[in-house]
């Protein structure tokens, strides 16, 4: 407990009382185990953040020889394609008939952001047309083995800020594919 040592209120030798300073002492023992308990206590019972992952789905080890390939309507596929030194080629469609592109843009913004969601907003409005207004754009991203890694991580945060639900990491390229990054690289 604390205690408050106030010393003696007697007089001195002498005629004359002089009133003295008292002493006074708090003993904060008490207020340090209590202070430890509390710290203790708050650590014990809140919880940490936890780190906030990206979902990938990935493709099963052994394929099933007996399913057909998944067809896929060309005025919804966007096929973006990462190079060296952080260059991205997009088209839009099948490369041997374009809808659009094929196009150099620049990461950011102003570059594939802006064109993302441009060209999300057009897929919509032709879904809607079909009928199916649920059937939203799918981004193809295909790494170079020129690009690195940031790059892939980049097109991955434009694809959750611009709300593309459906995207695939596809590392295989056709030889016009091939040709077109390098040619857009030099």
């Amino acid at each position: 407990m604390a205690e408050l040592n106030t010393g003696d209120g007697g007089g001195g030798k002498g005629g004359k009382v002089r009133s003295k300073k008292q002493n006074s002492k708090v003993d904060l023992t008490a207020m340090v185990d209590l202070a430890f308990l509390l710290i203790t206590f708050f650590m014990l019972t809140t919880s940490l953040s936890k780190p906030q992952s990206m979902d990938l789905s990935l493709p099963d080890k052994d394929p099933d020889p007996t399913a057909k390939p998944t067809k896929v309507d060309e005025n919804r596929t966007m096929t973006v394609m990462l190079g060296a030194d952080n260059k991205i080629v997009y088209y839009m469609g099948l490369l041997e008939s374009p809808i659009a592109g094929p196009k150099d843009i620049a990461y950011g913004k102003d570059g594939i952001r802006r064109e993302l969601i441009s060209r999300k907003k057009s897929v919509l409005a032709y879904s809607t047309a079909l009928g199916k207004p649920k059937n939203g754009i799918i981004v193809i991203i295909k790494p170079t083995k020129k690009s690195n890694y940031r790059n892939l991580v980049d097109m991955l945060d434009e694809m959750a800020i611009t709300g593309v639900e459906t995207y695939a990491i596809v590392p295989e390229f056709t030889p016009e594919e091939t040709k077109l990054v390098d040619k857009k690289e030099q």
